[in-house]
């Protein structure tokens, strides 16, 4: 069993974050909450709930909030990033003297660093130095994990020791948590499926119908896993929880500010307007700015879907032409480049 004496750290209160320093308070855990803005981290702690992410939900006694990454970071078994990718380089700076030695570290965060192509835990190592890092990810809304309905996860690691410690610090009633060892997949798998989850809001947004979400689906999960299989992941990670599970609840929630972006622009929304009304990140916009920037490794990687939604968010194309060139490429086989990668 986890050691419930210890302290656990989680550096980011958005609704993410927050969900999962509820998850580790209920299960026994003291945990500390760490807020970028000291007034807000006041806030939080005298409200005892998140009104701006998940109202209503009252935080339980042994989570407390603070914005002294000193104080935070003081005496725990391990933190959990769940900052916004594109913020996570600044924000580990702050906790560069904060988290000395080698206290291992879960990241929680989805997508790829714009400038540099990187993944939050490589961002991560950057920063605070070579450690255990575990992907936690999977299926799990925030709304949904914070009320106590069902969900699973993956904790993905090649330190397996510190992976079933993630297990069983996260895991209960309504959690469950399976550990993994291709991590890499997980944390691509995890970026890349809110990139399709993009495609599958604007293929609402058209009103395209079923049959074309259901494709437009299966085929992201070929592109994602032919992007992985190519990046040193497993193929199979990709048809598990921390892929497909996490792309169909990703491509269908309501929940889901990906697949919303997406539907927006399928209505003919722009990209500016979209985001100037958000007051939560999406984080597909950015991977997909990623994967077509300049540090970018996509050559020999076929990614048609992906390729439509850059066309669609940064160069202006219509999604309807986007839908209509994705029907009429080369034919082809359906799993080319894949069942390999299962074998």
């Amino acid at each position: 069993m986890p050691d419930t004496s210890t302290r656990k750290l989680v550096i980011g209160d958005g609704s993410w974050g927050t969900s999962l320093a509820l998850l580790l308070a209920r299960n026994g855990h003291p945990t500390v909450m760490w807020s970028r803005n000291p007034e807000r981290a006041k806030l939080l702690n005298e409200s005892r709930t998140n009104e701006k992410y998940l109202p209503g939900i009252e935080f339980p006694d042994n989570l407390e909030i603070t914005a002294d990454p000193f104080a935070a970071a003081e005496g725990v078994a391990f933190a959990v990033s769940v900052v916004p990718t594109q913020h996570l380089r600044e924000v580990a700076r702050r906790f560069e003297d904060a988290l000395k030695g080698k206290t291992p570290i879960v990241t929680a965060s989805k997508g790829l660093e714009i400038e540099t192509f990187r993944t939050p835990s490589q961002v991560l190592e950057r920063a605070l130095g070579k450690r255990s890092i575990c992907v936690l990810t999977g299926p799990s809304h925030a709304e949904e994990v914070a009320r106590g309905l069902p969900a699973s996860l993956v904790a993905g690691c090649e330190d397996q020791d510190f992976a079933i410690e993630v297990q069983e610090c996260f895991s209960s009633d309504t959690v469950r948590v399976y550990a993994h060892r291709d991590a890499r997949g997980a944390e691509l798998a995890a970026a890349l499926k809110n990139v399709i989850a993009l495609a599958a809001g604007i293929c609402d947004g058209l009103k395209l119908g079923d049959n074309a979400k259901s494709a437009l689906i299966t085929r992201g999960v070929v592109e994602m896993a032919r992007f992985g299989i190519a990046h040193g992941a497993e193929a199979s990670t990709f048809f598990g929880l921390a892929g497909i599970g996490d792309l169909m609840t990703t491509c269908f929630s309501k929940h889901s500010r990906n697949r919303a972006v997406g539907e927006k622009i399928g209505q003919g929304h722009s990209l500016q307007q979209i985001l100037g009304e958000m007051n939560m990140v999406a984080e597909g916009v950015w991977t997909t700015k990623a994967l077509f920037g300049p540090e970018a490794e996509l050559e020999g990687v076929d990614m048609p879907i992906a390729e439509q939604v850059h066309a669609c968010l940064f160069e202006g194309k219509d999604p309807r032409a986007a839908s209509a060139d994705l029907m009429t490429r080369s034919l082809g086989g359906e799993m080319t480049g894949i069942l390999e990668g299962l074998a």
